[in-house]
């Protein structure tokens, strides 16, 4: 990983590339969202054909509730064990995350309440590279249970045993075995074997994520959560763990971003020197992973410009290993932040209880990271007497007459 100092041409270079990716990703994306709106499942098996090498017209597409009971029977105690302890953080999050409902009488004889509804249908997107994301399951399925979202629907491209396993865990019968835009695609349309949900989730490439974004006018989407991007900032720390939680994220794929951002020189030489090492000790070495193209150590001038740098990135991962000064304080947009040495990523990837699911490609500036508030409708409803009525009337024909709105105006004079 090459250190270079963090100017304003290369922060403005580092948020360029990522603009660029989108705009490729939506070109692809948009042709076989297109097709596979037309032609249905001929559409999504030719495209699961070509891209994941399936075929759906041997295989079977929907993996069944027996096939997901086997996989169960197939796992260590260990598995089942760190399953459970994952989805058991993520659901005690999830409840203290649910809305209430509430009333409230914000005058004399006017009532406003709030009632809380599942969304009737979602559909869980895992991704499904070298290794489906077991991980990825719990975070989508649990608060979508915690909800009480009553038709949950996954897809997966190549789930493997240790995906079904966790989905029997769960509870999930079925999963689709397809992946992708077209994935996307099915959930958002439906085709004659994929039924249309009202909202997806999950993270996925950026495919995935350009597909999610172009559907999203016709199927609600949960939020951009493309290829992975991780920030580790400090001035002071150990480069063994530093260099360590890096390397965790760069994992995920060849298009995954891992930046080290700091103010010291020397401690971004060590920090380089560690990833080094770590590549040599990692069982797959180098091969497996592409710092040399998505990673930077950056070091900046002082501590304000990387702190610019870092809330203008907004990265879904963001690491401060130290504290100093309030650090946190001054950071205004990422995904998730792992506060104190001892706060490693994968940790959040895991078992902590905070979502994985979280927005990438700058979208942090504008929202935070899944939660099972986005797996529910809040519905207000206004209870008004004829006293509240009354109280109401004429602020209303007032500002009504001021539109020009007439019916509205009178739909509350013929009331008096």
């Amino acid at each position: 990983m090459r250190i270079v100092k963090l100017t304003p041409a290369v922060g403005k270079k580092l948020l360029r590339a990522r603009q660029e990716r989108d705009a490729e990703a939506e070109r692809v994306a948009s042709e076989i969202v297109a097709d596979v709106r037309k032609r249905g499942d001929a559409a999504l098996f030719a495209w699961a054909k070509k891209l994941d090498g399936i075929d759906l017209r041997r295989e079977s597409l929907w993996i069944s509730e027996s096939e997901i009971r086997a996989a169960r029977r197939q796992v260590t105690v260990d598995f089942v064990r760190a399953v459970e302890h994952a989805a058991r953080n993520v659901r005690r999050l999830g409840e203290r995350q649910l809305p209430k409902p509430w009333t409230i009488e914000v005058e004399s004889g006017v009532k406003i309440s709030q009632v809380v509804r599942p969304i009737e249908s979602i559909g869980c997107y895992i991704p499904g590279g070298q290794f489906s994301l077991v991980s990825t399951l719990i975070m989508t399925v649990v608060p979508a249970i915690v909800a009480g979202v009553p038709k949950i629907e996954v897809v997966c491209p190549r789930p493997n045993t240790a995906l079904l396993s966790a989905a029997a865990i769960l509870g999930i019968k079925r999963i689709a075995r397809i992946g992708g835009a077209q994935a996307i695609a099915a959930l958002a349309y439906g085709t004659e074997s994929i039924l249309r949900v009202e909202k997806i989730f999950g993270p996925g490439n950026k495919y995935v994520t350009a597909a999610k974004q172009l559907v999203s006018s016709d199927c609600a989407i949960d939020l951009p959560a493309g290829p992975t991007e991780a920030i580790v900032f400090c001035e002071q720390g150990n480069a063994r763990w530093i260099a360590a939680d890096l390397l965790a994220q760069a994992e995920h794929a060849k298009d995954a971003a891992s930046l080290f951002v700091t103010t010291s020189r020397s401690l971004a030489r060590e920090v380089q020197r560690e990833i080094q090492w770590q590549l040599a000790e990692l069982p797959f070495g180098n091969a497996k992973f592409s710092t040399a193209q998505a990673g930077a150590i950056l070091v900046a001038g002082s501590l304000a410009q990387a702190c610019d740098f870092v809330n203008r990135y907004a990265p879904e991962h963001l690491s401060l290993p130290e504290n100093a000064n309030g650090l946190v304080q001054k950071i205004r947009s990422a995904g998730t932040v792992f506060l104190g040495p001892w706060a490693a990523q994968p940790l959040g990837d895991y078992a902590s209880g905070s979502n994985h699911v979280l927005p990438t490609s700058g979208w942090a500036r504008k929202r935070g990271g899944l939660s099972a508030a986005d797996f529910v409708k809040c519905i207000s409803v206004q209870s008004i007497t004829r006293k509240g009525f009354l109280r109401l009337g004429h602020t209303v024909e007032t500002l009504a007459e001021s539109e020009g709105l007439m019916a509205h105006r009178n739909a509350v004079r013929v009331r008096r």
